[in-house]
């Protein structure tokens, strides 16, 4: 006869995530097979179909938030046995476009083969938002045994930065906050990722005085002086790193098995500024010369590197350039949850008994919407299955992968949950 004790253990956890991958993998197939793509970011049938799958759960209450026209965001809320933490599971429903490039699978048909299930956005992230349903499923039939409060967020606007999606529910929602936030998005279920770079995105102008490009004398080129600003912008890629002891010893820790599954200079490109021209365009025939150029180039922060001391560097580099203006699109800072929070230890404790091996805790390249988190002081980690083919033709996920963080998932929350 099975005790109340047994029902709570780990391996009897397992065993009942394991008992639910038929679910899992039914779930994740159905919110594949539901467009959701930003741009245009409209959601509503897959927010449709996620809320029919929130409501069938025992106990939840389930609030709809429409910030635009088809964004919209889930908050769904279970209550344990008294008083307690709260803990966010944090997804996002809106994908990439299905793109160009040619599909050998339907990109919604969400179609299961050789242990893969595809399809666009299938990575990122409706199959993390599966394993955090299918944890929620679990947890809430074991709410006598854990306190406090188990919440929900689903954004409606993640792929176009989160301004309509988590930031908004983190700013009106009162729920959506909590003590600790685990996310189910892309990244491998060996590394658990506890911070993220920051941005800086930033447009620049030059402009020239038009001449035929046989009588240089007589112009003045624009992009010429768009090169010299451009050439200050990369020496930014020199800024000085101060970051805390605690992440540096973490990347270097993680390196040996993060990097093969990141790709090789992970570890130093997340320890300095990059900058990256992404957009350059000027002139309009070679002999001319061009009266304007522009450009775009995105600079990502390491942690150890604030915003202001981004931007003293670029007025430093880029105001005194003749002819050139420029201005900061879009930034927000580094984050970081300190590598030894409760959120992460119990999450790369989880991630060691479902595969009897000690995952890695790493910063990660890209953003998600743990940086939203962070900047509202909820310490987040992210933890997901590797993303093989994201944003190109025949995205999937390993099955194993995905049964595999949906294990984490529970128990890490259960764990944190049900600490006296």
């Amino acid at each position: 006869m099975r005790t109340a004790d047994d029902t709570q253990s780990p391996s009897a956890l397992e065993a009942e995530v394991e008992a639910q991958r038929a679910f899992l993998i039914e779930t994740t197939q159905e919110l594949v097979a539901v467009a959701s793509p930003n741009p245009p970011g409209d959601v509503a049938a897959v927010a449709e179909l996620a809320t029919g799958l929130l409501q069938a759960i025992d106990g939840v209450r389930v609030a709809r938030y429409e910030t635009a026209p088809g964004i919209i965001n889930l908050v769904a809320v279970i209550t344990g046995a008294g008083p307690g933490r709260r803990l966010i599971f944090n997804g996002h429903l809106d994908t990439f476009p299905v793109g160009e490039g040619q599909w050998t699978v339907p990109p919604l048909g969400g179609a299961l083969k050789d242990g893969r299930i595809y399809g666009r956005g299938v990575s990122d992230m409706k199959a993390g938002i599966a394993a955090t349903l299918t944890a929620v499923r679990i947890l809430a039939r074991l709410r006598d045994r854990w306190r406090g409060e188990l919440v929900v967020t689903l954004a409606g606007d993640e792929e176009n930065m989160g301004s309509l999606g988590s930031r908004w529910l983190l700013e009106n929602v009162p729920e959506a906050k909590g003590d600790a936030m685990l996310c189910g998005d892309v990244g491998s279920p060996m590394v658990v990722r506890f911070g993220e770079k920051g941005l800086c995105w930033v447009e620049l102008e030059a402009v020239g005085h038009p001449a035929h490009g046989a009588h240089v004398h007589k112009g003045t080129n624009a992009i010429d002086r768009l090169r010299g600003a451009l050439d200050g912008l990369k020496r930014l890629e020199k800024l000085p790193v101060d970051a805390p002891a605690s992440v540096t010893s973490a990347i270097a820790a993680a390196r040996s098995v993060s990097e093969p599954l990141s790709g090789e200079g992970e570890a130093e490109t997340l320890q300095r500024v990059t900058v990256n021209i992404g957009t350059i365009e000027g002139g309009i025939s070679p002999n001319l010369v061009p009266a304007q150029a522009r450009a775009a180039a995105d600079i990502r922060l390491p942690v150890g590197v604030s915003l202001e001391a981004v931007e003293a560097a670029l007025h430093r580099e880029l105001d005194p350039c003749e002819g050139v203006t420029w201005r900061i699109i879009r930034a927000y800072p580094p984050s970081f949850t300190p590598p030894d929070h409760e959120i992460v230890r119990r999450t790369v404790e989880a991630a060691t008994k479902v595969f009897s091996k000690a995952p890695v805790s790493n910063m990660r390249v890209g953003a998600s919407d743990a940086r939203i988190y962070r900047m509202f002081g909820v310490p987040s980690v992210v933890y997901g299955c590797t993303p093989f083919n994201m944003g190109a033709p025949d995205e999937y996920v390993l099955v194993d992968e995905l049964v595999a963080v949906a294990k984490v998932h529970t128990l890490a929350a259960f764990g944190f949950l049900s600490e006296a």
